[in-house]
């Protein structure tokens, strides 16, 4: 018995020896060698704003601040706390595809057109706060237009409606 006695001590100090250093310091440099990748995804404040261009929607007039780099339309509206009016996030990409959009880290409910090249609203989604599922156009478009939630309902805008002023 006295045999176990000594033996579990000494387990349990070859153990944390083992752990301190071997497996400890991987995990450190593992969780230094992800920090570049997360500190190029903004995780706590909103981008600066960016860019706007003027749509107009027969009579309405939109203020869209414009993504086009990989990284202002991967950072888009999160963290935003307000979406005040006609403004609004215009998404335009390189060439048409079946655009994807989720919610992660994006406070407010949102309303998102997918738009085809010339200008037609392709299908109109509403995207809950802080979720991810995906929310995807029906056929390849190169532009998305983020709005506050209902704001392409209240003002009669719908699938099949132009957009005039795309870049």
């Amino acid at each position: 018995m006295l045999k176990n006695a000594v033996l579990i001590p000494v387990s349990l100090t070859l153990f944390k020896t083992a752990f301190f250093r071997n497996f400890l310091p991987k995990t450190l440099a593992a969780i230094a060698m992800a920090l570049p990748a997360a500190a190029g995804a903004q995780l706590t404040g909103p981008q600066a704003a960016l860019p706007t261009t003027q749509l107009s929607a027969g009579i309405h007039i939109i203020r869209a601040e414009v993504a086009n780099t990989e990284a202002t339309r991967r950072d888009g509206l999160m963290f935003r706390k307000e979406l005040p009016g006609n403004d609004g996030m215009l998404f335009v990409f390189e060439q048409p595809d079946v655009q994807c959009f989720w919610m992660r880290n994006t406070l407010l409910p949102l309303s998102i057109a997918f738009i085809a090249d010339d200008g037609t609203i392709v299908n109109i989604e509403d995207m809950a706060p802080q979720t991810e599922d995906p929310h995807c156009a029906k056929k390849p478009v190169r532009y998305a237009l983020e709005m506050a939630q209902g704001w392409f309902e209240q003002h009669g805008i719908k699938a099949g409606k132009k957009l005039d002023g795309l870049p």
